[in-house]
């Protein structure tokens, strides 16, 4: 081998092992933030506020179902009663009117009483869980607004409802 190679190979073995070396590069060390400290909120007293009618899964439930011909209240209905009477008592300014219906079987004069029979079933009901009757009115619809027009018992069974309409929140 003459000079010249020996030289050639030992200039590409140097460039070898150059660009084989580590190269260590310093990243800047970014200060580690402390964790944001959330806002103190006030403890809630467990009290209802009237921006709970439109979130609370419970208070926004403002329909009471009625079997055929009855004006007394199913026990699925007690917790959503319960919601409401502490909302009465949590809020002594709340208004409620609840609306009597009934379906479309009947006289008129005789949906008329049906429908009030059962407003005051749920007025005596959320008077029984602590509300105040003050804050309660009961009207009756008979079959004068039906949410369904069909004529089967589905639909007729939408129409036997109490509707919980606050009127001041």
């Amino acid at each position: 081998m003459n000079t010249m190679t020996r030289l050639l190979i030992t200039a590409a073995a140097v460039a070898a092992l150059a660009a084989c070396a580590k190269k260590e590069t310093v990243q800047p060390v970014e200060p580690i933030a402390p964790a944001p400290i959330a806002p103190t909120q006030p403890v809630s007293d467990g009290r209802y506020t009237p921006e709970d009618l439109d979130r609370d899964p419970c208070l926004v439930r403002r329909v009471v179902y009625f079997d055929f011909d009855q004006a007394d209240i199913k026990s699925e209905f007690a917790q959503i009663l319960g919601c409401h009477a502490k909302y009465l008592r949590d809020r002594p300014s709340a208004r409620i009117t609840l609306e009597g219906h009934a379906d479309e079987r009947g006289s008129r004069e005789y949906n008329l009483g049906l429908g009030e029979r059962r407003g005051n079933a749920v007025n005596g009901a959320l008077v029984a869980n602590g509300g105040s009757a003050s804050q309660l009115t009961v009207v009756s619809y008979g079959e004068e607004r039906p949410t369904c027009n069909d004529t089967n018992e589905s639909c007729w069974s939408q129409n036997r409802r109490v509707e919980i309409v606050y009127t001041a929140r």
